[in-house]
């Protein structure tokens, strides 16, 4: 990748050197930055005629429009103030997005790809919800090559960017492949066990269909005691001592503490109630977690990753937020393998999960280092450290 031939000072800092030829110019010289139209969230349907963009993308849709073109959007408000997104043709920009206007003629997809590179969060005021500061980013600097050039320069990201997202969304997919793998082989062996010669048996129960013949049916209940946490306001929720376990996990500390041992928590609130996290030791778990307690003898891990393919949030109770039916699911059938079998079980998923999130780590690490790849070089070529216009004749004449 070659460099302009001359270069000069910009001033400012986190452009560095400029080529020559460019100009450096403050934003409210180059377009209008305006905040969009209140629109509640029942206003917003799932189909309509318009899409309805806010601070951080779609949002749904909506009959009437207030952009007609194609403009940059800068999320507004929220941990993710800052962000870019495009919207072209009709559609509603909401009073969470910025929408940038034109004062100078310019290249759309140039301009974005600079404030994406400014990293405009940093410009986020800080309170109960942070917003963006618009008017320091009025005056913020920005480098200003030619039309022409802000057109190659545009051309060639769109190009190398949607590239680097093709292989990361591969990586992606390769991904969700792998955590599909894990889940079956801890599905097949928890219900299965892991003789792949064992004899069979009807377990009598429809979803779960034959088991192990050793293996024996129990209900729930007689298995283990399914027990709500204790209420703890989010206030007393600080650095204390010993983890805070909600429905959905970690939520904070305490200097207090419910359990000590090595138990199972169900999720029992919310939209992803049903869910299992294990912990481990001294902690607190509130009222918005099961706590599973053996009545009966078993391995942690057997039982919870049991739960875990029982999909659970199926006995949810439909109501303003949806909850877990405890007693419907105290009188469920499981399989319950001898203690040996449970032992050799947890011992294959440890074994056969390690493995795979090996896998995932490093498919993760490939996706991280593209994502820095792509943003590096956004930033070299908008900021003239690259010479796109060459590339891109050179490309075109492949």
């Amino acid at each position: 990748m070659e460099r302009y031939e001359n270069y000069k000072d910009s001033g400012v800092e986190w452009i560095g050197e400029i080529p020559e030829g460019w100009e450096v110019k403050k934003l409210k010289y180059v377009a209008s930055l305006r905040s969009g139209n209140n629109l509640t969230s029942d206003q917003i349907k799932n189909s309509s005629e318009y899409p309805v963009y806010g601070g951080n993308g779609l949002r749904g849709f909506y009959n009437e429009f207030t952009h007609e073109g194609n403009f940059i959007l800068i999320g507004r408000q929220g941990a993710l103030c800052g962000n870019i997104n495009y919207a072209s043709g009709k559609f509603w920009a909401t009073e969470h997005a910025v929408v940038v206007q034109s004062v100078l003629n310019y290249k759309i997809n140039w301009l974005g790809e600079v404030l994406r590179t400014m990293n405009l969060n940093q410009f986020s005021v800080a309170a109960a919800q942070p917003g963006l500061a618009v008017e320091a980013i009025y005056n913020l600097s920005i480098p200003y090559p030619s039309f022409q050039e802000q057109t190659a320069i545009a051309n060639y990201l769109d190009r190398k960017t949607a590239e680097i997202d093709a292989l990361i969304a591969q990586k992606e997919r390769l991904i969700a492949l792998y955590e599909e793998e894990k889940t079956a082989i801890i599905n097949q062996a928890v219900t299965r066990g892991v003789d792949p010669n064992a004899k069979l048996k009807d377990s009598g129960i429809d979803w779960l269909g034959e088991i192990p013949d050793e293996w024996k049916v129990k209900k729930l209940k007689y298995v283990a005691i399914l027990k709500s946490g204790n209420n703890l306001t989010s206030e007393n929720i600080n650095n204390g001592k010993y983890p805070v376990y909600g429905g959905n996990g970690l939520r904070g500390y305490y200097d207090k503490f419910t359990h000590n041992g090595d138990l199972i928590l169900i999720g029992r609130q919310g939209a992803l109630c049903g869910n299992i996290n294990y912990a481990k030791g001294k902690f607190w778990a509130t009222d918005h977690a099961v706590v599973v307690q053996p009545r009966m003898n078993y391995k942690t891990i057997w039982l919870g990753e049991m739960l875990k393919a029982m999909n659970l949030n199926q006995y949810s109770v439909a109501a303003a937020q949806p909850g877990l039916a405890v007693e419907a699911i105290c009188n469920l059938s499981v399989p319950y393998p001898p203690l040996e079998e449970q032992t050799a079980i947890v011992r294959h998923i440890e074994t056969e999960s390690a493995r795979i999130d090996a896998k995932i780590a490093k498919t993760q690490r490939i996706i991280e280092l593209q994502k820095e790849y792509r943003a590096a070089l956004i930033s070299e070529v908008v900021t003239g450290k690259i010479k796109v216009s060459h590339l891109a004749d050179r490309e075109s004449d492949l």
